[in-house]
């Protein structure tokens, strides 16, 4: 993991996250599933005028009320405790109470009428014998607000049925207009400026809309006692605004890098400008080659200090207005420029670095990396002026002599047969180069590409992984990756996924050609993208084959 020394900001403690809980009170409408949102008050210290679902903290007597709960057998008594605090919360909050007469029978508006919704909850229920309905509650996710927030809760998103028979009523205090939506009407009226909400609640609508009706969503809730999805966002600034990504959107691994207590300080935006800070000792600075192929555009990083001098990795396309602006965020001083490989988005812009260093006054800085194989295609040819050698070791020292930041280098065939990943030992990060993307897979194109090598070099980096504890990716196109083996352990998954669909297309036209192929095995992914993936098909046909074909 990195070296505290090279965090870009002081640390920061978060709030402690208070416990709590939620619930999404849901009815079958006429035009399919709603769910009940309630306006919280103006001046609420946390999340004020959003529509949200009731809920809010666990109290000491939630956990003192199991007596009055009824239970399913699998619902522990943590789950109990946050299941009774959501149906005590939707009952202060909105006169909903989700309980039954010792007869079976659900408490309707007239019993409500008797209750007191500012007395004791639990002794009200025990005196007139009513059983909460716990076991028709169940969880659907967990949140954590953001570390950034002075408010934060620990609190899991439960859901149920409405009751028949009852009318959600606001205590006019703390929540306010009751309104039941569609999940799709009411992420409308957000886009629209109508409703506000907040990222939790947001994404829960979004995966509601995908439901037509109450009793699929329970039969969902209902086969384990574990959420859905469990997430603690965080959030950075995009187009000048607050966004908050969860763990399995793209820049979530950037903002656990720059920001790892959750400061609020990192933006989003792409931008080829200037450089972008992601440690005190690496910056990057994406190439104006956006595309379909390089997505926003090549990544360039710079490694080292004003102390130690500094390593460019993947210089890009010769674009002198970027190469000048690498050279400048280095501050001229750039000791040796690294090739991950020969293809024209990562190279061509090496030998005008190099120049521009040179014509500076600073020393001449060596062009590394490896040849570009006797198979490279005609735009991919590249000679370094030093071969780098599997496992050496380039050090940026201290003026002392000390040795500060180290890159060993990682031979990886496969997208390239000449590609090479970079360790920084020190830091734990690992350069991938095009063998390891953020947002998409990389293309293995044969004859230079081989899906084996691809993959074998996959395996070399999960134990690199291991034996140097890297915890983030740093890709050539894309945001930093967070969490590095688990997404190389994905990446893998789907490699062979897709390797299993290649071979059930090829069983099932045993004649057909790769243009055949293509349609059955990447019927998932749009059809302009097929004339790219068939060059990824092929190195998988190429390594079926070798492995005894499509049978085995």
């Amino acid at each position: 993991m990195p070296r505290p020394t090279q965090l870009l900001h002081p640390p920061h403690v978060p709030v402690p996250a208070r416990p709590a809980a939620t619930l999404l009170l849901l009815r079958d409408g006429e035009a399919g599933l709603e769910v009940l949102l309630t306006r919280r008050s103006a001046s609420a210290r946390f999340a004020p005028g959003a529509y949200v679902f009731p809920g809010g903290g666990l109290d000491e007597a939630d956990a003192r009320s199991h007596a009055l709960a009824a239970r399913r057998p699998s619902q522990d008594d943590a789950r109990l405790t946050h299941a009774i605090a959501a149906i005590r919360e939707s009952f202060e909050e909105l006169g909903v109470l989700l309980a039954r007469h010792p007869d079976g029978r659900w408490v309707n508006q007239q019993d409500m009428a008797a209750l007191d919704r500012q007395g004791s909850f639990a002794t009200q229920c025990a005196a007139r014998g009513l059983t909460l309905a716990a076991d028709q509650v169940y969880w659907l996710a967990h949140w954590i607000t953001d570390r950034d927030l002075p408010i934060r809760f620990d609190v899991p998103f439960l859901v149920a049925r409405m009751p028949e028979g009852q009318q959600p009523v606001a205590d006019e205090t703390e929540q306010f207009e009751p309104v039941w939506l569609r999940p799709q009407d009411a992420l409308e009226r957000h886009a629209a400026g109508q409703l506000h909400l907040i990222h939790p609640t947001i994404h829960t609508l979004g995966w509601l809309k995908q439901h037509a009706r109450v009793d699929e969503v329970l039969a969902l809730s209902a086969t384990h006692e574990q959420p859905l999805w469990s997430s603690c966002p965080r959030a950075g600034w995009l187009g000048g605004r607050k966004h908050a990504v969860m763990e399995h959107e793209a820049a979530f691994g950037e903002l656990e890098l720059t920001c790892p207590d959750g400061q609020l300080l990192h933006s989003l935006d792409w931008q080829s400008e200037h450089p972008v800070g992601l440690l005190r000792n690496v910056q990057r600075l994406t190439a104006p080659n956006p595309g379909f192929m390089t997505g926003p555009g090549t990544n360039s990083y710079l490694v080292g200090d004003p102390a130690t001098g500094h390593v460019a990795i993947d210089p890009g396309p010769d674009e002198p207005a970027h190469i000048e602006r690498l050279w400048r965020a280095a501050g001229g001083d750039i000791r040796a420029i690294i090739c991950t490989h020969s293809h024209p988005d990562h190279s061509p812009g090496a030998a005008r670095l190099q120049a521009l260093v040179e014509q500076s006054g600073h020393p001449r800085p060596m062009i590394l990396g490896l040849s570009s194989g006797p198979d490279a295609r005609h735009d991919s040819h590249f000679s370094p002026e030093r071969e780098l050698a599997d496992g050496e070791r380039l050090l940026l020292c201290h003026p002392a002599g000390e040795a500060m930041h180290t890159l060993r280098v990682l031979h990886t065939p496969g997208h390239a047969a000449n590609h090479l990943c970079l360790l920084l030992e020190e830091d734990g990060l690992l350069f991938s180069g095009d063998h390891v993307l953020n947002g998409s897979t990389t293309v293995v194109a044969p004859p230079d590409g081989n899906m084996d090598e691809y993959l074998n070099s996959l395996d070399r980096l999960l134990a690199t992984c291991a034996e140097w504890r890297v915890g983030f990716i740093l890709p050539a196109h894309g945001h930093v990756l967070g969490s590095a083996p688990q997404a190389i352990e994905r990446l893998k998954a789907h490699r062979l996924a897709r390797e299993a669909k290649v071979a059930a297309a090829m069983r099932a036209l045993p004649e057909g050609t790769p243009d055949d192929w293509v349609r059955l095995a990447y019927d998932d992914a749009p059809e302009r993208l097929w004339p790219v993936a068939k060059l990824s098909l092929l190195a998988h046909v190429q390594r079926i084959e070798s492995l005894g074909g499509f049978n085995v």
